[in-house]
Order: C-alpha cells, then structure tokens, then sequence
C-alpha cells in the first residue's frame, strides 16, 4: 500500500481541514495509508537554525516525506493565499541546499473553507510553489470543498453523497498518479531506492 505523507495547513484544535483531511483519509483506507505529519513545533525558517543541531520537528518531517510515496498539501484559505504553515514546511523541505525533501515526489492539493469558493484561491496559489520546489503535481481532479457541518456525521465521516462520489474518484485518481509518477527521476534516487 502507497504511503502519503499529509501535512494539514491550519494548527488549530477544531480545524475543518484537519476533520476534511481524516475524513478523506479514513475514505481512501485499505488503498493509501496517510500519515499526518505534525507541523506545530516547526519553528519559522530560519537558514542559522541548521547550524549545529536542526530543530528535531524539522528533522522528523524531512524523514516522513523522503520515506513516503507521495505527499497531500490539505490547506485552508487565509486571504485568499495558502497558509504560512504550508510555506513554512515547504521552506525547511527544500533545505540545506541539495538535500530537497520534496525531489521529484507525486504530490496532489485538498482544502475545504466555510466561503463559497472552498479554499480554491489558496490551492490555486499553492500549486506555483510546489511545482517550483520538484514536486509532481496531480492538476485534476480538483476540489475545492465549502465547508458545511451537516456534510459530516458525528464521526467526522463526509457523507454528502455528492462529495463522496467526488472524493472516491480523486482518490482513484491520487492513487493512480502515485504509481505513474513515483519512479526515480534522478541517479542519485535510483541508487538509493
């Protein structure tokens, strides 16, 4: 089974994105196994912090994305952008200079918001920096999720039939660029798989 590394852009106890990404976790179970990758204890980029000894969150998030197969970018929308958490990860991703976490990995983009629009200006602005960083972005399906508790159960189960629907198909869809895009494109990674 392909492991995703997610990294869930909103910090915050009740965050609709973290229940929305469980939600398509627990979905896609049996198919792609999600591991979240805590991002509270980064601290902001900082290039004197790899002086010595890096920041141990720094250190375990590098790890979980390199051993994952791919990775999921779920972030809300913040004026319209993508959140600093995201930007702040992918930053400390991309470093120390030749060491990019983010190389070549199959990489797709979810967010919901309580706005109309589902967080689709921030997943859109998202999509310039992961593609800059080398990863392998998945462009379609796209979904921009609008928010509304009554989608969910108790158990933090989407259960609006139309967004279930929409979700089994994007997690074919996930699955499927994982196994196209997930070969070596460089030497070096060939010879460390």
């Amino acid at each position: 089974m392909k492991q995703v590394a997610i990294l869930v852009g909103s910090l915050r106890r009740e965050s609709i994105n973290r229940k929305f990404a469980e939600s398509v976790a627990r979905l896609a179970a049996g198919r792609l196994d999600f591991q979240f990758v805590p991002l509270g204890e980064i601290p902001l980029y900082n290039e004197d912090l790899w002086e010595g000894a890096p920041p141990a969150a720094v250190l375990e998030m590098k790890r979980q994305v390199e051993a994952a197969d791919a990775v999921l970018f779920v972030t809300p929308e913040y004026n319209r952008f993508f959140s600093p958490v995201i930007k702040n990860a992918v930053d400390w991703g991309t470093r120390p200079w030749g060491q990019n976490s983010w190389e070549a990995k199959p990489a797709a983009i979810l967010g919901c918001s309580p706005g109309s629009l589902g967080a689709s200006a921030a997943q859109n602005s998202l999509k310039s920096l992961l593609v800059v960083c080398d990863m392998v972005l998945m462009g379609q399906p796209e979904v921009y999720l609008s928010y509304k508790p009554e989608c969910f159960n108790a158990a933090g189960d989407l259960v609006d039939p139309k967004w279930r629907a929409l979700l089994e198909r994007w997690v074919d869809r996930f699955e499927g660029w994982i196994e196209m895009t997930r070969q070596p494109r460089t030497r070096a990674q060939a010879d460390a798989g």
